[in-house]
């Protein structure tokens, strides 16, 4: 079975055009964003605020 839904394809690669593209910010600071683990990550978090089929993040992964 799946681990992430369409909805959560389509966040990651509009993130991630965005990215290429130049256009794509961060939520607190409003830099721009350079780095394309850091694009799929921002994807992800989008999709799951919409409610799509992603997994929760990993226990480690958040910044402290």
């Amino acid at each position: 079975m799946a681990q992430y839904g369409k909805k959560a394809s389509e966040k990651v690669e509009r993130a991630v055009h965005e990215q290429k593209h130049g256009t794509l910010r961060s939520g607190t600071s409003g830099k721009k964003v350079t780095s394309r683990k850091q694009a799929v990550a921002i994807g992800l978090s989008e999709a799951r605020k919409a409610g799509a089929k992603v997994p929760p993040p990993k226990k480690g992964s958040r910044s402290h």
